[in-house]
């Protein structure tokens, strides 16, 4: 099945178009085009995100099925309540947001994967998506202790579609204590899903799950033209999980 190559202000094939389970690549769309403001704001405004690895060109990706977080889904294990609990009762430690795109996006850039040797948040990448936060589409939620940014992640905000890029933690639960912020933050401004792209089992346990692209999309299309969430942070959002009857794991 041949790839479209797009010129720089070529539009996306529909996500329906992008390669199937019996593909060399299921999901990917399409090659080429760019990474400016306007082309990733129409990309993920169509369900469609890029990834590639250095040296090959610049890939879209429209997977199906899609893994993605209701935020009503979140799942409060125990030991991450305890976490949050002590978190929140600790001076020094406080959650931040889009106080530190450029060192949240580097450090995902350097942090280990699971089975995966390099990283695909390639300096093109790191680039394109500073200029995209600058922009006011691409965001961090940031976990600081005394001063000290341990972890956090990164996402893009097309009205109140959200879309989760990458996490990286340089201290225990540092990155899903800013998940667990991105959730409070969305569940107050209406957000229904936050789009995770891969099936991991490390999402999983938190509540993700795979559901069908068209399901996927329709989400995105109800909720790119609507006012997006607040991009701050208030430890009173910590509530909102806290009231939340924790799980046993």
């Amino acid at each position: 099945m041949s790839l479209p190559w797009l010129e720089p202000d070529d539009p996306f094939p529909p996500p329906s178009r992008a390669w199937g389970e019996r593909d060399p690549a299921p999901g990917l769309l399409a090659a080429g085009a760019a990474l400016t403001v306007a082309h990733l704001r129409s990309a993920y405004a169509q369900g469609i995100f890029p990834w590639f690895s250095q040296g090959q060109p610049i890939l879209w990706w429209s997977p199906d099925p899609r893994m993605v977080l209701f935020t009503d889904e979140f799942r409060l294990h125990r030991s991450l309540r305890k976490t949050l609990q002590r978190f929140r009762a600790t001076p020094g430690c406080a959650v931040r947001v889009d106080t530190a795109f450029e060192q949240v996006i580097r450090a995902c850039a350097g942090a280990p994967r699971d089975g995966q040797s390099g990283t695909w948040i390639v300096p093109q990448m790191i680039d394109a998506y500073l200029a995209f936060h600058a922009a006011g589409h691409a965001h961090s939620v940031e976990t600081w202790v005394d001063g000290e940014l341990v972890g956090g992640l990164y996402c893009v905000g097309v009205g109140r579609a959200v879309f989760g890029e990458s996490m990286f933690a340089r201290a225990t639960d540092a990155s899903k204590i800013a998940l667990a912020a991105l959730v409070c933050l969305c569940r107050r401004g209406g957000v229904p899903l936050i789009d995770c792209q891969q099936n991991t089992r490390h999402l999983a346990s938190l509540g993700a799950r795979a559901i069908a692209r068209g399901a996927f999309l329709d989400v995105v299309q109800a909720q790119r033209g609507q006012p997006g969430p607040a991009w701050t942070f208030d430890p009173v959002y910590w509530n909102m999980l806290l009231a939340l009857k924790a799980e046993t794991v």
